[in-house]
Order: C-alpha cells, then structure tokens, then sequence
C-alpha cells in the first residue's frame, strides 16, 4: 500500500515524531509568520501621518506600499535555492534578522524616496520566508500532514492582523526622544523582529536528523517515510525535471494566476482597511486598529473550517472556488453602502480569500516534485505576491484620482470570480490535460 496514503499513526515511532515535530516547529512558525507580517503591513496604519508629517500623498503611499512586493518577487526564487544551499536554520535565522532591520529604518525615512527605497528593500530583505517555511514542511512531514500545517501556519498572518492593529495603534502614542509615534512603531516593531531571531538561531534544526529531541528511532521513521514518498514520485516519472521545465507547464501558470488573484484582494483589504474605518467618524489610531483586528479574527475560523471540510469531502479546487465566490461577494457588497456598510461587507469578504490562500497550497504542493518544489513554490509566490504590488498602487492612484476606490472593489470582486472558474483547470497529480510536460511533475510534495 503507498505510504502516501498510509495513516501516520500506523507506525508508533512515525506518530510520535510528527507529534513532536509539530509542537516544536509550528508555535514558532506561527510567531515569526505574525512579526513577519506586521512588519509588512504596518504602513497601514501611518498612511495619514506620513503625508502630515513627510508629505507622502496617496498615489505615493500606494506606490511605496506595492514596491516591497516588487523587490520580494525578484529576490524570492534565489533567496530559497539559498536556503537549500545552506540550511534552513541559518537562512530563515538571517532573512529575520535583515528584514527586522530595514523595518526599524523606516522610523529614520524623510521623503518618498526615502520610502520608495526602504520599501523595496523590505521586499528583498523578507524575500524567501514564506516560501522557504512551506518547503520546511516538506521535510519534516508527510504529505498527510502537510495540508493542516500549512492552514496551521497561515494562521499567523491573520492572528498577525488581529494583533497589529492594537500593537501599533498603541505605539503611535508614543512620543519623545524627537521621535513622533510612526517612528517609534517602526522601531520598535522591527528591533523586535532582530531580537527573535536569536531564538530561532538555536531553536530550529535543518533536518530530522539534527534535531536532538527526536529519537534516533523517531528521526528514522520520519525521514523513512518522506524519503519513500519521494521514491514512489520518482517511479512515476518519465521525465527528469527542471526549473526551467516548468516554466514551460501550463499547471505552473495557472497556479500563479490563482494565487496573483487571492493575494491581490488580501493586500487591498489590508492596506486600505484602516483608512475605510477612518471614514466611518472621528476614530482615534488605538480604535482603528481595534476595529482592524474584526475581520482578520472572522477569518481564523472560517479558515479553520474550510481546512477541516476540505479535508473531509476531498475536491481542494472546488473548496478554493468557494471562498473565492465568498470573497467576490463581500468586496462588490462593500461599494453599495456607507463606510460602515462597507467595513461589515469586508468582514464578510475576509471570510473567503483568507480561506482561498489557506486551502490553495496543497493543490500545487501536491503536483510538484520535492526535488524543484522549494524554487517553484517560491516562484508561485513571488507572482502571485505581485498582487501586493498591483492593489495597494492601483488603489492609491484611483483615490488621488477620483476621490474613491470603488472601481477597485469592483475589479477585485470580478477577479475572484475569474480565479473561482480558473482554479478548476488546476490538478493536483498529473495526468492527461496538465499541460506541456505532465510527466514531469510529481504526485505529491515531499
């Protein structure tokens, strides 16, 4: 019987190991997935005193708050073929290390270049770390496990949205030592991330074999089983794979479009949110992100239960579709109403594409052989990581242009409908229909 599809809890030694394993590696994740994020989107919550204070309008803001993705996407793929090279304990350890110091120097910017410039090296500095997680996991448990680690682990990111509003609505009070509180957020929050990452220096280990506190017996069953999952896809190939092969693949395109899609309304959502909530009445910064913390606590459980429900009724595509529609719905509900209207139908929104990110990565994880599945997941990321770029700028332009942003909410809520009929095109094995080169993909990451 393939092992692949083998309960874990058939082999004592393996059970135990994945037990362990999770709770060793997966609290920690889950603390560096919400610092990581906060440091990234907390420019959110300064919009209006960067242009007070720096004069950074609008259009500006949009574009300095896309330009991380743009230097995240160029530096992603290199960054994981490094991680591979030297080992995920010391490149996950420096990425954390370098992204918490450009964070803090965003305290020290005086103009939009200055922000232009800080953003895209942000982008450099955090480029790899989600990528570079996700093919952890592919080390360190079977396929079987996977699937609820990665929800596990995306989870971060909206605990990360609940927590940063408070965090940095309280750190904008701040004030002295002729810094304003925008400056003190920003040093704060990215000395934070620096301290961190002398933790993770000694609490992770690059491979099964290196972690003391499994047994050898442990490590050996864990490692047995990853490695005959990885076996059974070489059996079943015909092709020898490449990077550069799979560029090529119809499956990898698609994968990129649908995850451009989802990441395009969660940036939107996370960027602007702060300012529709401003809208609503005379709200003080710890209110805003009060209230900013609503919709991302929605989304942990609804991401949560999609993950448990895919799980049970096997059809990952159809589960991703759902949450798209849901998406689409909330956001084309957010331009028919009031400011407060709008911020419920957001809440509504979050719901779905916080649940399509989550349930979309077991589909290309299961396609991709384990041997390219670091670089081609970092590439899936990094494009659709694009849509961080495309949303925040788009946004900026229409609000200094228009006056609004409700032609964005309308192209967000056509988008995920498109990537709802997309996703169905995706497989997660191949087989016949996969593209130009089928045979070269595997069954399931390892």
């Amino acid at each position: 019987m393939s092992t692949i599809t083998s309960s874990p809890a058939g082999n004592g030694d393996l059970a135990t190991a994945i037990r362990k394993v999770k709770r060793h590696i997966m609290p920690l994740f889950i603390i560096m997935f919400i610092v990581n994020y906060i440091d990234r989107v907390n420019i959110g919550f300064v919009k209006g005193h960067l242009e007070t204070d720096l004069g950074i309008g609008t259009a500006a803001y949009g574009l300095g708050a896309g330009l991380f993705f743009i230097g995240y996407a160029i530096f992603e793929v290199p960054s994981n073929l490094m991680l591979q090279r030297v080992g995920a304990r010391a490149w996950l350890t420096r990425i954390m290390f370098t992204w918490g110091l450009v964070a803090a120097g965003m305290a020290f910017i005086q103009n939009e270049t200055h922000f232009y410039i800080m953003r895209f090296l942000l982008g450099v500095a955090e480029a790899g770390f989600f990528p570079g997680v996700i093919y952890y996991f592919t080390r360190w448990l079977p396929g079987s496990e996977r699937g609820k680690a990665i929800a596990l682990f995306l989870s971060g990111s909206a605990i990360a949205s609940i927590l940063s509003g408070p965090i940095s609505g309280a750190l904008l009070q701040i004030e002295g030592l002729g810094l304003h509180g925008w400056q003190w957020m920003f040093l704060i929050e990215g000395l934070f991330s620096c301290a961190l990452c002398a933790f993770v220096w000694f609490w992770l280990d690059s491979l099964p074999h290196d972690a003391k506190w499994l047994t050898r017996a442990e490590q050996d069953a864990l490692v047995a089983e990853i490695e005959q999952e990885q076996r059974e896809r070489e059996a079943a190939q015909t092709e020898k794979s490449s990077v550069f092969s799979l560029l090529k693949d119809r499956q990898i395109v698609l994968f990129c479009l649908v995850y451009f899609s989802i990441q395009l309304t969660i940036y939107a959502a996370t960027f602007w949110l702060p300012s529709i909530i401003r809208n609503m009445g005379d709200i003080s910064d710890f209110q805003v992100g009060l209230l900013n913390s609503v919709p991302w606590i929605i989304s942990i459980g609804a991401m949560y239960m999609f993950a448990s429900a895919s799980a049970r009724w096997k059809f990952q595509q159809a589960w991703v579709a759902a949450a798209l529609v849901v998406a689409a719905i909330g956001m084309f509900a957010s331009t028919t109403g009031g400011p407060v209207f709008a911020y419920v139908a957001i809440c509504f929104a979050a719901i779905g594409f916080k649940s399509a990110s989550s349930c979309f990565w077991p589909i290309p994880q299961g396609y991709l052989d384990a041997r390219i599945a670091a670089a081609v997941l970092a590439l899936i990321n990094s494009v659709g990581n694009l849509g961080g770029f495309v949303a925040p700028a788009t946004f900026g332009f229409l609000e200094q242009a228009t006056g609004s942003i409700e032609g964005g909410l309308y192209g967000l809520a056509c988008t995920s409908v498109l990537a709802a009929i997309v996703v169905f095109q995706t497989r997660t094995k191949p087989g016949a229909g996969d593209g130009h080169h089928p045979r070269i993909m595997s069954r399931a990451a390892a």
